[in-house]
């Protein structure tokens, strides 16, 4: 009898098991930020799934998720300038996997599709855009190779995936490289101070000249005015008088004999 009661109970246990995956092998639940792509006994359904909750055959249907938000990674492109100097760039890469895309990157393609087409793709476009620059160009034009590496990259992919945006975090150079690039950029820059000084230097003497002119000119005016005008002079004389009397007389001009203090000038 307890062999019975133990096997009845067994037969519950299983029953249960068995409706308990029967219901949970029975639907699916997709999350936002997913699509579902629907495979039947190895045949893919060519309508994806959205975010929600559905029925599936159980054991035999199969819901694979792809994942369609944006996503960043990294990649690293060893590059060559046009001066055949070695560059590497630390990139990021902003990308998604559009909705339409799903059951391609599920039925063509195996393993991260990021890794097979987006990686090789980003880093042939930018090896083409640096190739065209030399090493110190590269360091100094940063956001155009970014700006071009973009672009080429995105025709080289087409609308399969989506590359919303480029970064460059980094551009090494060797040791030496950089010494060079320092030193020219030095160099460069005491040019440029020496050329501002010369070219201030010139516009100093420019206005010197200027102003000697000027003053050569008054001088002619006030002269030819003098000629025209003898009178001249004993107005520009009252003009500066400040209303006292001359505190000594010149009996000649190389005489001057001090005034009494209050005495009125000889007639």
């Amino acid at each position: 009898m307890k062999f019975k009661y133990g096997a009845y109970a067994a037969v519950a246990v299983a029953a249960i098991c068995a409706f308990e995956m029967l219901r949970y092998s029975g639907f699916y639940i997709i999350q936002p930020g997913e699509c579902g792509v629907e495979v039947t006994l190895g045949k893919i359904n060519s309508k994806p799934l959205g975010p929600g909750f559905g029925f599936k055959l159980p054991f035999i249907t199969d819901i694979r998720r792809v994942n369609v938000r944006q996503n960043t990674s990294e990649v690293l492109a060893d590059c060559f300038s046009s001066d055949l100097q070695q560059v590497k760039l630390k990139l990021k890469v902003l990308y998604r996997i559009p909705e339409t895309s799903a059951i391609s990157v599920v039925r063509d393609y195996s393993g991260d599709p990021f890794e097979q087409l987006i990686v090789p793709r980003v880093q042939e476009a930018v090896k083409e855009v640096t190739a065209q620059k030399t090493a110190a160009e590269i360091v100094k034009t940063r956001e155009g190779i970014k700006v071009s590496g973009l672009e080429g990259a995105r025709h080289k992919i087409g609308n399969f995936l989506v590359i919303e945006d480029l970064v460059i975090e980094d551009v090494a150079l060797s040791k030496e490289l950089e010494a060079a690039i320092e030193a020219k950029m030095v160099q460069q820059q005491e040019t440029e101070k020496a050329l501002f000084k010369q070219q201030q230097a010139e516009t100093d003497a420019k206005t010197s000249i200027i102003k000697a002119k000027a003053d050569a000119e008054s001088i002619r005016i006030q002269g030819d005015a003098l000629q025209k005008n003898p009178r001249l002079v004993d107005l520009k004389m009252v003009e500066k008088w400040d209303g006292h009397a001359p505190q000594v007389l010149g009996g000649s001009a190389t005489t001057l004999m001090p005034m009494p203090s209050g005495a009125a000038p000889a007639p």
